[in-house]
């Protein structure tokens, strides 16, 4: 049996001490309290995985301390200890979410029972957790919440980038480095990131390193004490520190300076900081994940950037590929931002006229993700009926055919043409195979078996 943290609260000192000495000699982590505020105190200050509790106690039953236990979110699951004839208050105890009892007098076999089921109720609790956030992560991709546009995506590209998120929360300390072009969508990646990993219950920072000073830098990111220098009135905590046990996304970190450089080195290398005005160092928990729209291996080849930072920052790499790399998620990302804005704006307009897609699936986007938001916000103001038209989209509609329109005409490929007609019916019509089959004037059998050839779901 694996080693756990186990709260042994009982006044009776002989019992407590005779379960304790027992417990700790099979490896486990064995703490005791005599009354309730004890053993509430000792749940404020350690990780405690299971709490035996008796249920006749001084100050307060046993029963409310399991109630409070269950109550306060506490991760503890509790284990009663209950007196001959008092079956009543194990059925109550059970009630409010006791996972086992063990009756006085007790055989020390019953506990080493009552610990067993525990243990086991315990990994397995942690590994629905593991399922339910690979659940959670699909709901994600299919469901993307307001603020997610970058996360709408069926290409073979975005559901890569998924996976890699995924794995990656997984590593609580592991550094990541997002690359691709502005407007791409990394600081959503991030925020993925962080979403999908054990920190989600602490803070996300994010700084863009473009913008901090030399003069302010240490200030910034590692705090200052009263008095340190002119001006600073009280304590504050720099962005290290407030991201304890969370992550600090560090955005366009290729625009830091050398001198700023070494100091987050020495930071991510010692796990300290000493904040201005301090002699104390603070140790620091953090994940860190640094994006850049430039090619910092390249910065580095060139000593523009520290190449001992690449690589204490670039231990995992996800890119970012520009939107016209990437065409197929296209319809998908406008029709996304149409239907928000329409909510956001209390307008009804839910169309959009053919040759306005063929202008926004032929536009290059040099702005990315940003940039179609940006259109379609434009776009959704103009408009004054519940349709979309090119008139709309002033900034693109007067232009010749962009650059993936050209790649587009070079591809003679019938059944990619094929396919991408039968997708394109299918957006228009919502999925709905009947009114697809109609649009593209063939059967529904034969739209059917199109279906199943392409693979497309």
């Amino acid at each position: 049996m694996n080693p756990i943290s186990i709260l042994v609260l009982d006044d009776e000192k002989r019992v407590r001490e005779e379960i304790s000495e027992f417990l700790v000699k099979n490896g486990n982590l064995v703490f005791e309290a005599s009354t309730p505020e004890e053993a509430f105190e000792m749940l404020e200050s350690h990780q405690i995985d299971v709490a035996i509790v008796d249920i006749k106690l001084p100050q307060i039953s046993g029963l409310e301390v399991l109630k409070s236990i269950k109550e306060s979110g506490h991760q503890t699951e509790v284990i009663m200890i209950s007196g001959h004839g008092d079956m009543s208050s194990v059925i109550e105890a059970m009630r409010l979410g006791a996972i086992d009892f063990f009756p006085k007098p007790f055989r020390l076999s019953e506990i080493t029972f009552a610990i067993q089921r525990s243990k086991r109720y315990i990994d397995l609790n942690r590994q629905l957790e593991v399922v339910s956030s690979s659940v959670r992560l699909l709901s994600e991709r299919l469901h993307p919440g307001a603020g997610d546009p970058v996360m709408v995506g069926k290409s073979n590209v975005m559901n890569q980038i998924l996976e890699l998120m995924h794995k990656v929360s997984k590593t609580d300390n592991t550094s990541v480095l997002i690359t691709g072009e502005s407007g791409t969508g990394k600081e959503l990646v991030a925020h993925g990131i962080h979403r999908l990993s054990n920190r989600n219950r602490f803070l996300f920072h994010s700084v863009n390193c473009s913008a901090i000073s030399d003069s302010l830098f240490e200030s910034e990111f590692f705090g200052h004490r009263r008095g340190s220098f002119t001006g600073s009135i009280e304590d504050r905590k720099g962005w290290f520190e407030a991201a304890h046990k969370g992550t600090l996304f560090l955005d366009e970190i290729g625009d830091m300076p050398l001198s700023q450089q070494a100091k987050i080195l020495r930071v991510l290398e010692d796990r300290k900081i000493n904040p201005v005005g301090s002699q104390k160092s603070i140790e620091i928990d953090v994940r860190v994940i640094a994006a850049s729209n430039q090619t910092l291996e390249k910065m580095a080849e060139e000593k523009q950037f520290r190449l001992d930072l690449y690589h204490r920052l670039s231990t995992f790499i996800i890119h970012l590929p520009p939107l016209r790399e990437r065409t197929e998620d296209i319809p998908l990302i406008y029709r996304y931002f149409i239907d928000h804005f329409s909510t956001a704006m209390g307008k009804r307009i839910n169309r959009i006229s053919n040759e306005a897609e063929d202008l926004l699936l032929n536009y290059s986007y040099p702005g990315n993700i940003r940039e179609l938001k940006n259109m379609i916000e434009r776009a959704m103001i103009l408009c004054e009926g519940h349709e979309l038209l090119p008139r709309h989209f002033p900034g693109i509609s007067g232009r010749k055919v962009s650059l993936i329109r050209k790649q587009q005409e070079e591809i003679m490929d019938l059944e990619l043409a094929e396919q991408r007609l039968i997708e394109k019916a299918l957006l228009k019509t919502g999925n709905n195979k009947s009114k697809a089959a109609a649009l593209l004037n063939i059967s529904w059998q034969s739209l059917d078996r199109r279906l199943k050839k392409f693979g497309i779901s």
